[in-house]
Protein backbone atom coordinates (compact mmCIF):
# COMPACT_ATOMS: atom_id res chain seq x y z
CA UNK A 1 0.00 0.00 0.00
CA UNK A 2 1.36 3.39 -1.19
CA UNK A 3 2.29 5.83 2.22
CA UNK A 4 0.27 8.76 2.04
CA UNK A 5 1.99 12.36 0.52
CA UNK A 6 3.51 14.33 2.98
CA UNK A 7 2.15 17.84 3.69
CA UNK A 8 4.82 19.88 3.99
CA UNK A 9 5.90 18.15 0.45
CA UNK A 10 6.09 21.43 -2.38
CA UNK A 11 5.35 20.93 -5.52
CA UNK A 12 7.42 20.43 -8.59
CA UNK A 13 7.66 23.52 -10.70
CA UNK A 14 5.91 24.36 -13.71
CA UNK A 15 7.26 24.11 -17.31
CA UNK A 16 6.62 27.63 -17.73
CA UNK A 17 7.96 28.92 -14.59
CA UNK A 18 10.32 31.68 -15.09
CA UNK A 19 13.69 31.49 -13.00
CA UNK A 20 14.21 33.73 -10.30
CA UNK A 21 15.84 37.45 -10.91
CA UNK A 22 19.22 37.07 -9.02
CA UNK A 23 19.94 33.29 -11.84
CA UNK A 24 18.97 35.63 -14.88
CA UNK A 25 21.46 38.62 -13.53
CA UNK A 26 23.94 35.80 -13.32
CA UNK A 27 23.25 34.08 -16.32
CA UNK A 28 23.23 37.18 -18.16
CA UNK A 29 26.43 38.80 -16.89
CA UNK A 30 27.94 35.33 -18.06
CA UNK A 31 27.15 35.21 -21.51
CA UNK A 32 28.37 38.81 -21.27
CA UNK A 33 31.73 37.75 -19.96
CA UNK A 34 32.30 35.16 -22.18
CA UNK A 35 31.08 37.30 -25.06
CA UNK A 36 33.54 39.81 -23.97
CA UNK A 37 36.88 37.39 -23.81
CA UNK A 38 35.61 36.01 -27.09
CA UNK A 39 35.95 39.58 -28.69
CA UNK A 40 38.89 40.36 -26.94
CA UNK A 41 40.71 37.24 -28.00
CA UNK A 42 39.77 37.57 -31.55
CA UNK A 43 41.04 40.92 -31.00
CA UNK A 44 44.27 40.01 -29.38
CA UNK A 45 44.72 37.20 -32.34
CA UNK A 46 43.74 39.48 -35.28
CA UNK A 47 46.51 42.05 -33.99
CA UNK A 48 49.11 39.58 -33.49
CA UNK A 49 48.12 38.25 -36.95
CA UNK A 50 48.91 41.86 -38.76
CA UNK A 51 52.07 42.95 -36.72
CA UNK A 52 53.33 39.56 -37.79
CA UNK A 53 51.99 40.70 -41.59
CA UNK A 54 53.68 44.01 -41.47
CA UNK A 55 56.92 42.43 -39.67
CA UNK A 56 57.26 39.76 -43.19
CA UNK A 57 56.45 42.54 -44.87
CA UNK A 58 59.08 45.38 -44.19
CA UNK A 59 61.76 42.00 -43.20
CA UNK A 60 64.91 41.97 -45.35
CA UNK A 61 65.80 39.06 -47.74
CA UNK A 62 67.23 36.77 -45.65
CA UNK A 63 70.85 36.49 -47.96
CA UNK A 64 71.71 32.98 -50.03
CA UNK A 65 74.73 31.41 -50.82
CA UNK A 66 75.59 33.69 -53.19
CA UNK A 67 74.28 36.87 -51.90
CA UNK A 68 76.11 36.71 -48.64
CA UNK A 69 79.26 35.85 -50.66
CA UNK A 70 78.63 39.11 -52.67
CA UNK A 71 77.99 41.05 -49.30
CA UNK A 72 81.11 40.30 -47.63
CA UNK A 73 83.03 40.66 -50.71
CA UNK A 74 81.24 44.77 -51.21
CA UNK A 75 82.07 45.39 -47.30
CA UNK A 76 85.65 43.94 -46.52
CA UNK A 77 86.65 47.69 -45.74
CA UNK A 78 83.22 48.47 -44.36
CA UNK A 79 84.04 46.12 -41.27
CA UNK A 80 85.77 48.04 -38.28
CA UNK A 81 89.02 46.69 -37.34
CA UNK A 82 90.98 46.27 -34.37
CA UNK A 83 91.67 48.58 -32.32
CA UNK A 84 88.09 50.07 -32.33
CA UNK A 85 87.53 53.03 -34.48
CA UNK A 86 87.54 56.59 -33.35
CA UNK A 87 84.00 58.74 -34.04
CA UNK A 88 84.60 62.18 -34.83
CA UNK A 89 80.85 64.20 -33.88
CA UNK A 90 82.06 66.93 -36.08
CA UNK A 91 79.91 65.66 -38.78
CA UNK A 92 76.43 64.49 -38.55
CA UNK A 93 77.19 62.08 -41.05
CA UNK A 94 78.84 60.42 -38.21
CA UNK A 95 75.29 58.83 -36.39
CA UNK A 96 75.27 55.61 -35.03
CA UNK A 97 73.77 53.71 -37.54
CA UNK A 98 70.89 50.97 -36.89
CA UNK A 99 73.31 47.90 -37.94
CA UNK A 100 75.23 48.34 -34.97
CA UNK A 101 78.74 49.76 -36.49
CA UNK A 102 80.42 52.83 -35.35
CA UNK A 103 81.51 54.88 -39.05
CA UNK A 104 84.31 56.58 -38.12
CA UNK A 105 85.68 60.01 -40.14
CA UNK A 106 89.38 60.75 -39.09
CA UNK A 107 90.15 64.37 -38.30
CA UNK A 108 92.68 65.28 -40.82
CA UNK A 109 94.82 68.19 -40.39
CA UNK A 110 96.60 70.22 -42.63
CA UNK A 111 100.88 69.63 -43.03
CA UNK A 112 102.43 71.24 -40.82
CA UNK A 113 104.07 74.96 -41.85
CA UNK A 114 107.35 74.26 -40.16
CA UNK A 115 109.67 72.54 -42.21
CA UNK A 116 112.46 72.22 -39.79
CA UNK A 117 110.74 69.61 -37.64
CA UNK A 118 111.44 66.08 -37.28
CA UNK A 119 108.77 63.73 -38.82
CA UNK A 120 107.20 60.25 -38.34
CA UNK A 121 107.38 57.87 -40.62
CA UNK A 122 105.21 54.61 -40.78
CA UNK A 123 106.96 52.40 -39.62
CA UNK A 124 107.97 54.77 -36.12
CA UNK A 125 111.39 56.18 -37.19
CA UNK A 126 112.02 59.87 -36.89
CA UNK A 127 113.43 61.16 -40.38
CA UNK A 128 114.05 64.53 -40.75
CA UNK A 129 110.95 66.58 -43.05
CA UNK A 130 112.40 68.13 -46.75
CA UNK A 131 112.47 71.85 -46.58
CA UNK A 132 109.65 72.35 -48.99
CA UNK A 133 106.43 69.89 -48.78
CA UNK A 134 105.02 68.79 -51.96
CA UNK A 135 101.41 70.07 -53.43
CA UNK A 136 98.40 68.66 -51.85
CA UNK A 137 96.88 67.33 -55.33
CA UNK A 138 93.15 68.15 -55.21
CA UNK A 139 92.10 64.40 -55.37
CA UNK A 140 93.80 63.39 -51.58
CA UNK A 141 91.58 66.42 -50.20
CA UNK A 142 89.67 65.31 -47.54
CA UNK A 143 85.59 66.08 -48.04
CA UNK A 144 84.43 69.23 -46.06
CA UNK A 145 83.04 67.54 -42.62
CA UNK A 146 87.00 65.69 -43.00
CA UNK A 147 86.38 62.41 -44.04
CA UNK A 148 88.92 60.66 -46.14
CA UNK A 149 88.60 57.05 -47.26
CA UNK A 150 91.55 54.52 -46.12
CA UNK A 151 94.75 54.37 -47.67
CA UNK A 152 95.62 51.57 -50.41
CA UNK A 153 96.16 48.09 -48.36
CA UNK A 154 98.92 45.78 -49.78
CA UNK A 155 97.84 42.51 -50.69
CA UNK A 156 98.92 41.17 -47.24
CA UNK A 157 96.72 43.32 -45.02
CA UNK A 158 93.34 43.37 -47.71
CA UNK A 159 94.12 39.63 -46.86
CA UNK A 160 93.88 39.91 -43.15
CA UNK A 161 91.21 42.32 -43.84
CA UNK A 162 89.28 40.04 -45.49
CA UNK A 163 89.86 37.04 -42.82
CA UNK A 164 88.69 39.96 -40.13
CA UNK A 165 85.78 40.36 -41.62
CA UNK A 166 84.47 37.01 -42.70
CA UNK A 167 85.57 36.08 -39.18
CA UNK A 168 83.20 38.37 -37.66
CA UNK A 169 80.55 37.13 -39.98
CA UNK A 170 81.23 33.89 -39.09
CA UNK A 171 80.42 34.44 -35.10
CA UNK A 172 76.98 35.70 -36.02
CA UNK A 173 74.24 32.91 -36.21
CA UNK A 174 73.31 33.66 -39.56
CA UNK A 175 77.28 33.81 -40.42
CA UNK A 176 78.19 29.79 -39.05
CA UNK A 177 75.11 28.45 -40.89
CA UNK A 178 75.78 29.80 -44.21
CA UNK A 179 79.50 29.08 -43.65
CA UNK A 180 78.36 25.70 -43.10
CA UNK A 181 76.02 25.41 -45.53
CA UNK A 182 78.78 26.75 -48.00
CA UNK A 183 81.39 24.34 -47.08
CA UNK A 184 79.03 21.06 -47.72
CA UNK A 185 77.93 22.84 -51.00
CA UNK A 186 82.03 22.81 -52.25
CA UNK A 187 82.78 19.37 -50.46
CA UNK A 188 80.15 17.29 -52.18
CA UNK A 189 80.27 19.43 -55.11
CA UNK A 190 83.77 18.62 -55.21
CA UNK A 191 83.81 15.18 -55.36
CA UNK A 192 80.86 14.88 -57.79
CA UNK A 193 83.19 16.75 -60.12
CA UNK A 194 85.97 14.69 -59.01
CA UNK A 195 83.29 11.92 -59.67
CA UNK A 196 82.65 12.94 -63.69
CA UNK A 197 86.23 13.26 -64.55
CA UNK A 198 86.83 9.81 -63.26
CA UNK A 199 89.54 10.94 -60.54
CA UNK A 200 88.55 7.25 -58.89
CA UNK A 201 89.38 4.50 -61.49
CA UNK A 202 88.62 1.99 -58.87
CA UNK A 203 84.94 2.73 -58.92
CA UNK A 204 85.14 1.75 -62.10
CA UNK A 205 83.61 -1.95 -61.92
CA UNK A 206 82.76 -3.65 -63.95
CA UNK A 207 82.80 -0.16 -66.13
CA UNK A 208 82.64 3.36 -65.21
CA UNK A 209 79.25 4.07 -67.03
CA UNK A 210 77.55 0.87 -65.57
CA UNK A 211 74.13 1.98 -63.86
CA UNK A 212 75.13 -0.63 -60.73
CA UNK A 213 79.42 0.50 -60.40
CA UNK A 214 79.90 2.23 -57.48
CA UNK A 215 81.06 5.69 -59.51
CA UNK A 216 77.07 5.79 -60.34
CA UNK A 217 76.06 4.85 -57.23
CA UNK A 218 78.12 7.85 -55.48
CA UNK A 219 77.50 10.21 -58.53
CA UNK A 220 73.78 9.25 -57.38
CA UNK A 221 74.34 10.08 -53.78
CA UNK A 222 75.97 13.27 -54.52
CA UNK A 223 73.39 14.69 -56.80
CA UNK A 224 70.48 14.16 -53.97
CA UNK A 225 72.45 15.77 -51.21
CA UNK A 226 73.61 18.50 -53.21
CA UNK A 227 69.88 18.96 -55.20
CA UNK A 228 68.62 18.94 -50.83
CA UNK A 229 70.97 21.58 -50.21
CA UNK A 230 69.79 24.00 -53.28
CA UNK A 231 66.33 23.33 -52.33
CA UNK A 232 67.26 25.07 -48.48
CA UNK A 233 67.87 28.34 -50.14
CA UNK A 234 65.43 27.27 -53.16
CA UNK A 235 62.37 26.45 -51.27
CA UNK A 236 63.39 28.53 -48.18
CA UNK A 237 63.61 32.20 -49.36
CA UNK A 238 60.83 31.69 -51.71
CA UNK A 239 58.41 33.19 -49.39
CA UNK A 240 60.79 36.40 -48.96
CA UNK A 241 61.04 36.25 -53.23
CA UNK A 242 57.81 36.02 -53.67
CA UNK A 243 56.97 38.65 -51.74
CA UNK A 244 59.56 40.81 -53.52
CA UNK A 245 57.80 40.10 -56.89
CA UNK A 246 54.80 40.69 -55.42
CA UNK A 247 56.00 44.46 -54.91
CA UNK A 248 57.51 44.60 -58.18
CA UNK A 249 54.25 43.89 -59.86
CA UNK A 250 52.19 46.50 -57.79
CA UNK A 251 55.08 48.83 -58.95
CA UNK A 252 55.14 47.85 -62.37
CA UNK A 253 51.68 47.13 -63.71
CA UNK A 254 49.31 49.60 -60.82
CA UNK A 255 52.32 52.12 -60.77
CA UNK A 256 52.18 52.10 -57.16
CA UNK A 257 55.04 54.14 -55.70
CA UNK A 258 54.48 52.98 -52.34
CA UNK A 259 55.74 48.81 -53.93
CA UNK A 260 59.18 50.70 -55.01
CA UNK A 261 59.88 52.41 -51.66
CA UNK A 262 58.87 49.29 -49.94
CA UNK A 263 61.51 47.65 -51.99
CA UNK A 264 64.04 50.30 -51.22
CA UNK A 265 63.42 49.84 -47.84
CA UNK A 266 64.02 46.03 -48.33
CA UNK A 267 67.10 46.45 -50.25
CA UNK A 268 68.73 49.48 -49.02
CA UNK A 269 72.19 48.47 -48.62
CA UNK A 270 72.45 48.59 -52.37
CA UNK A 271 69.69 50.08 -53.87
CA UNK A 272 68.42 54.20 -54.18
CA UNK A 273 65.54 55.64 -54.81
CA UNK A 274 65.22 58.76 -57.61
CA UNK A 275 65.49 62.01 -55.84
CA UNK A 276 67.21 60.72 -52.73
CA UNK A 277 70.83 61.63 -53.81
CA UNK A 278 69.61 65.15 -52.90
CA UNK A 279 68.38 64.70 -49.56
CA UNK A 280 70.12 66.30 -46.58
CA UNK A 281 73.49 64.45 -46.19
CA UNK A 282 72.14 64.62 -42.17
CA UNK A 283 69.26 63.08 -42.51
CA UNK A 284 69.00 59.37 -41.26
CA UNK A 285 67.19 56.61 -39.30
CA UNK A 286 67.39 58.67 -36.15
CA UNK A 287 65.89 61.87 -37.15
CA UNK A 288 63.38 60.89 -40.29
CA UNK A 289 60.82 60.88 -37.89
CA UNK A 290 61.48 65.04 -36.99
CA UNK A 291 58.84 67.29 -37.68
CA UNK A 292 61.57 69.06 -40.23
CA UNK A 293 62.06 66.25 -42.07
CA UNK A 294 58.56 65.82 -43.64
CA UNK A 295 59.01 68.58 -45.78
CA UNK A 296 60.97 66.39 -48.21
CA UNK A 297 59.55 64.33 -50.95
CA UNK A 298 58.01 60.93 -50.30
CA UNK A 299 58.95 59.36 -53.34
CA UNK A 300 62.73 59.69 -52.54
CA UNK A 301 62.61 57.84 -49.11
CA UNK A 302 62.01 54.62 -48.82
CA UNK A 303 58.62 53.17 -46.86
CA UNK A 304 58.68 52.90 -43.83
CA UNK A 305 60.34 55.71 -43.39
CA UNK A 306 63.38 54.42 -40.85
CA UNK A 307 64.15 51.82 -43.81
CA UNK A 308 66.12 54.98 -44.92
CA UNK A 309 70.07 53.98 -45.43
CA UNK A 310 72.30 55.74 -43.15
CA UNK A 311 73.70 58.91 -43.12
CA UNK A 312 76.59 59.08 -46.03
CA UNK A 313 80.07 59.10 -44.60
CA UNK A 314 81.48 61.34 -47.11
CA UNK A 315 78.56 63.94 -46.98
CA UNK A 316 77.78 62.87 -50.55
CA UNK A 317 75.18 60.54 -51.46
CA UNK A 318 75.13 57.99 -53.76
CA UNK A 319 73.57 58.23 -57.15
CA UNK A 320 70.13 56.79 -58.38
CA UNK A 321 69.66 52.83 -58.79
CA UNK A 322 68.25 51.97 -61.64
CA UNK A 323 64.94 50.70 -61.27
CA UNK A 324 66.00 47.14 -64.11
CA UNK A 325 68.53 46.23 -62.09
CA UNK A 326 66.05 45.96 -59.01
CA UNK A 327 63.83 44.32 -61.66
CA UNK A 328 66.64 41.86 -62.53
CA UNK A 329 68.10 41.04 -59.14
CA UNK A 330 64.12 40.17 -58.17
CA UNK A 331 63.24 38.25 -61.34
CA UNK A 332 67.00 36.06 -60.95
CA UNK A 333 65.91 34.86 -57.44
CA UNK A 334 62.59 34.10 -58.54
CA UNK A 335 64.02 31.93 -61.73
CA UNK A 336 66.36 30.42 -58.99
CA UNK A 337 63.74 28.76 -57.42
CA UNK A 338 61.65 27.71 -60.27
CA UNK A 339 64.93 26.01 -61.58
CA UNK A 340 64.69 23.94 -58.46
CA UNK A 341 61.43 23.23 -58.73
CA UNK A 342 62.34 21.18 -61.73
CA UNK A 343 65.64 19.86 -60.41
CA UNK A 344 63.55 18.30 -57.44
CA UNK A 345 60.87 17.26 -59.63
CA UNK A 346 63.70 14.78 -61.32
CA UNK A 347 65.51 13.82 -58.61
CA UNK A 348 62.83 13.06 -56.41
CA UNK A 349 60.18 12.26 -59.21
CA UNK A 350 61.83 9.91 -60.87
CA UNK A 351 65.06 7.47 -59.84
CA UNK A 352 68.07 6.80 -61.22
CA UNK A 353 67.43 4.03 -63.73
CA UNK A 354 64.50 6.29 -65.84
CA UNK A 355 65.89 9.47 -65.17
CA UNK A 356 67.27 11.59 -68.37
CA UNK A 357 71.17 11.86 -67.87
CA UNK A 358 71.03 15.45 -69.09
CA UNK A 359 68.45 16.83 -66.90
CA UNK A 360 70.34 16.83 -63.32
CA UNK A 361 73.23 18.86 -64.98
CA UNK A 362 71.08 21.20 -66.86
CA UNK A 363 68.60 22.39 -64.14
CA UNK A 364 72.05 22.47 -61.32
CA UNK A 365 74.02 24.89 -63.89
CA UNK A 366 70.97 26.74 -64.53
CA UNK A 367 69.99 27.44 -60.61
CA UNK A 368 73.21 28.15 -60.05
CA UNK A 369 73.77 30.48 -63.05
CA UNK A 370 71.14 32.90 -62.26
CA UNK A 371 71.84 32.84 -58.27
CA UNK A 372 75.56 33.74 -59.15
CA UNK A 373 74.25 36.45 -61.13
CA UNK A 374 71.64 38.05 -59.40
CA UNK A 375 74.42 38.23 -56.31
CA UNK A 376 76.91 39.63 -58.68
CA UNK A 377 74.71 42.86 -59.51
CA UNK A 378 73.94 43.10 -55.59
CA UNK A 379 78.37 43.16 -55.19
CA UNK A 380 78.73 45.72 -57.93
CA UNK A 381 76.09 48.04 -56.99
CA UNK A 382 77.10 48.03 -53.52
CA UNK A 383 80.57 48.58 -54.04
CA UNK A 384 79.33 51.33 -55.99
CA UNK A 385 77.34 53.07 -52.84
CA UNK A 386 80.60 52.41 -50.51
CA UNK A 387 82.82 53.97 -53.14
CA UNK A 388 80.31 57.47 -53.07
CA UNK A 389 78.97 57.37 -49.33
CA UNK A 390 82.48 55.77 -47.63
CA UNK A 391 83.33 53.31 -45.87
CA UNK A 392 84.22 53.37 -42.06
CA UNK A 393 88.14 53.77 -41.37
CA UNK A 394 89.69 52.16 -38.27
CA UNK A 395 92.28 53.62 -36.06
CA UNK A 396 94.94 52.00 -37.50
CA UNK A 397 93.89 53.84 -41.06
CA UNK A 398 93.30 57.10 -39.37
CA UNK A 399 97.00 57.25 -38.26
CA UNK A 400 98.41 56.07 -41.00
CA UNK A 401 96.64 58.89 -43.04
CA UNK A 402 97.76 61.68 -40.40
CA UNK A 403 101.24 60.44 -40.47
CA UNK A 404 101.90 60.45 -44.44
CA UNK A 405 99.89 63.41 -44.39
CA UNK A 406 102.61 65.29 -42.67
CA UNK A 407 105.52 63.60 -44.59
CA UNK A 408 103.69 65.14 -47.72
CA UNK A 409 102.41 61.48 -49.16
CA UNK A 410 99.68 61.67 -50.44
CA UNK A 411 96.32 59.33 -50.64
CA UNK A 412 93.53 59.41 -53.24
CA UNK A 413 90.61 60.23 -51.38
CA UNK A 414 88.59 57.76 -53.31
CA UNK A 415 87.67 53.85 -52.61
CA UNK A 416 90.77 52.53 -55.19
CA UNK A 417 93.07 55.11 -53.48
CA UNK A 418 94.21 56.26 -57.88
CA UNK A 419 94.33 59.13 -59.40
CA UNK A 420 91.19 59.37 -60.78
CA UNK A 421 92.04 62.99 -62.82
CA UNK A 422 95.07 61.30 -64.29
CA UNK A 423 93.09 58.37 -65.50
CA UNK A 424 90.59 60.61 -67.24
CA UNK A 425 93.51 63.26 -68.80
CA UNK A 426 95.11 59.87 -70.12
CA UNK A 427 92.20 58.55 -72.06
Amino acid sequence: MDSPARADTEPFPALNQTPSSGLAQTASVGSRSAATNRQAASSSFSNRLRRASETFEQSNLPEGFFAAASGIASSILSHPTVPQPVVSTDSPATQQPDDGHAPLQPTVSKPASNAGAPEISTDGASVPRDEKLTEEPPGAAPFPNGYHFPPKHSFAESTKLGCMAFWNYFLTPVGFVVTIYGLNVVAWGGMLFLLLCNAAPAMCTPTCNDINSPRRIWIEIDSQILNALFCVTGFGLAPWRFRDLYFLMQYRLFKKPIALRRLAGIHRGWFRLEGSTYLPAELGPMNISDEACQEYPRSAIPFPDRKIPNPPLTGVRARMTRVWKLDLVIWLMVWNTFFQCCLAGFMWGMNRYDRPSWSTGLFVALACIVAAAGGLVMFIEAKAVKGIEGVPVSQKDADKLQRDRERGVWHFNNIKDQDSAAKKSKK
